[in-house]
């Protein structure tokens, strides 16, 4: 029995679209990363890149279960010595309210080129407005 190998060029990508209103944070990050790495096709692989477009809005209204709005922390360091810098999901949000929607997916897919791939795949919008009406994204159902 001989297998097939489906080529990257031979897939066609569809466009998702996800409103994150209400959503829980990880819930909603597990299915985007599922469909920008591919894995809900049927020739998915592992070392390719066959994922679908996804559009994420109203990133502005994603919320986090218990306590973790004042307590979930955010960290960064500026490469200088005792630069560490911590910010709660509270303050981020507020400063820029896409961010912890594009962490969350970041931290699910693989580490190193094909994972920069794959979050090249995902948009991500606090509004209700984005400008990829010309795509026709079907409705992707969390």
């Amino acid at each position: 029995m001989k297998t097939i190998w489906t080529k990257p060029k031979n897939v066609k990508e569809n466009w998702y679209i996800i409103d994150a209103d209400g959503q829980t944070l990880g819930r909603l990050a597990v299915k985007v990363a599922n469909v920008i790495r591919g894995k809900n096709k049927a020739i998915f692989s592992p070392h390719l890149d066959f994922g679908d477009k996804v559009i994420v809005i109203n990133a502005e209204k994603i919320r986090v279960s218990g306590n973790k709005y004042q307590n979930k922390m955010y960290h960064r360091h500026t490469g200088y010595p005792g630069g560490m810098k911590s910010q709660t999901f509270a303050k981020v949000i507020a400063r820029k309210p896409t961010f912890p929607v594009e962490q969350a997916i970041k931290g699910m897919l693989p580490k190193g080129p094909l994972g920069r791939d794959c979050f090249r795949n995902v948009k991500v919008y606090a509004g209700s407005q984005h400008p990829h009406l010309a795509q026709k994204p079907e409705v992707l159902t969390v």
